[in-house]
């Protein structure tokens, strides 16, 4: 493969406006002041109920034919007793919850004009998402830090964290988010990104990666046991990519919807102007659009310090569940996953995914293995690492338990629906 250097271009003067905000440090005040209040989430997510269309779409927006979840009639046979999604779904569902809003001194910073990379996040999953199933959360800042950034200076690191639960009160998992806080002006004039080489691929390369696609295996219904697992041993590679704007298309397509600042058009996309005005940024043509176009116009990439557009932190997550899960089988249930994002993918990179094997343990009832995960692009960076904890089925023992979440969540939980219930029941 051929690989050209470009640099950026220069900002309009919308981008330039749009970008020229520093982290203010009552936002940071305000931060600290917010961390460990929770309450429930009252935004409608773009899927609110696992269906069996929208987990089908789902998998396939990142690439994931497995027929647990694409096909409705697979799962009859298997531990799950009918189609089941990738636990990871829980990141995209919401059904909303009446709930008490918190006070305004209790909501962190608006943190205007500054943007916001996801890099990185932890999962402790507890319950599958069955078919019909309908998430509903609470959330709150877990912490927030102050660090200085090679990217832009001075970064705000904040932890968000999400408890997920179904409409049977069950707790399907906690999702603690890494969001990383920078100045767009200062990430553009340090230019760290500005010489990343521009990828161009031959028909040859193409081919070798046709030929990891074809290699790549779904396990299924075949039991993968915990016995025959070694230390050591090999995942195999997955590759995604050369990322492509459809690509992300494809995403938000398969139900990813980024609230609460949300994708919208036509008269709901002047509501959501009115209501969020420093996310929208005038393009080329004069016209108002989201921030969050980093993710398809490699012209506003460049104007916050990228040399081309570049993927979903959430969406990299998703490729690392697919390799652990295409690996595990029907059986396998995933107790863990931790990742972190380490460099941009952009438009026109390959990521190759591999994971190994570092240990395997019996604990309550689980049949557990600890496997080590890391992505790579096509120039040799490592782009994210992760480790997970998966649960196998044992020749000797049999299915592994599903682990049991901590008594304060659930307690909380059941707060939570129980004061739902309250204000429904006022509203009527």
């Amino acid at each position: 493969m051929t690989e050209e250097t470009r640099g950026g271009t220069e900002p309009n003067q919308a981008f330039e406006e749009a970008s020229d905000f520093d982290i203010d440090e009552a936002d940071i005040e305000r931060d600290r002041a917010a961390a460990g209040a929770v309450a429930a989430v009252r935004d409608l997510a773009y899927l609110g109920t696992a269906t069996p269309e929208a987990i089908r779409n789902f998998a396939f927006s990142y690439g994931d034919d497995n027929p647990l979840y694409t096909d409705p009639e697979h799962g009859a046979g298997t531990r799950w007793g009918g189609q089941v999604a990738p636990q990871i779904i829980a990141a995209i569902l919401n059904t909303p919850l009446l709930g008490d809003r918190l006070p305004k001194e209790l909501r962190g910073g608006s943190y205007r004009g500054i943007h916001a990379f996801v890099s990185g996040g932890t999962w402790e999953w507890y319950r599958p998402v069955h078919a019909g199933d309908r998430l509903h959360s609470f959330k709150g800042l877990e912490s927030v830090e102050v660090k200085k950034s090679e990217f832009a200076g001075r970064s705000v690191i904040r932890v968000n964290r999400e408890v997920k639960f179904n409409q049977r009160g069950e707790v399907v998992g906690v999702y603690r988010t890494l969001i990383i806080l920078t100045g767009r002006k200062k990430a553009r004039e340090a230019g760290k990104y500005k010489d990343v080489p521009t990828p161009s691929y031959t028909r040859q390369d193409i081919a070798e990666l046709d030929e990891i696609y074809a290699a790549e295996t779904v396990r299924g219904a075949q039991p993968r046991y915990f016995e025959d697992v070694t230390i050591g041993e090999s995942l195999g590679t997955m590759a995604k990519g050369p990322l492509t704007t459809t690509d992300m298309i494809v995403f938000h397509a398969g139900g990813y919807g980024f609230v609460p600042y949300g994708l919208k058009t036509s008269r709901l996309n002047w509501r959501n102007r009115q209501r969020i005005p420093a996310f929208y940024v005038d393009n080329d043509h004069g016209v108002p659009d989201v921030a969050q176009r980093v993710h398809w116009d490699s012209a506003w990439a460049q104007a916050i310090g990228n040399p081309r557009a570049y993927d979903y932190g959430v969406l990299r997550e998703c490729w690392l569940h697919h390799r652990l899960t295409d690996w595990m089988g029907d059986e396998g249930f995933v107790v863990r996953q931790h990742d972190e994002i380490r460099k941009f993918n952009y438009h026109g990179d390959i990521q190759y995914l591999s994971g190994t094997v570092t240990g395997k343990r019996r604990e309550n009832g689980m049949n557990l293995v600890e496997i080590e995960l890391r992505a790579v692009n096509q120039r040799g960076e490592e782009t994210a690492r992760g480790e997970a904890t998966v649960a196998l089925r044992s020749r000797e023992h049999g299915r592994s338990l599903l682990p049991q979440p901590p008594a304060e969540l659930q307690q909380k939980v059941w707060e939570i629906m129980e004061r739902h219930a309250e204000l429904a029941s006022g509203a009527r």
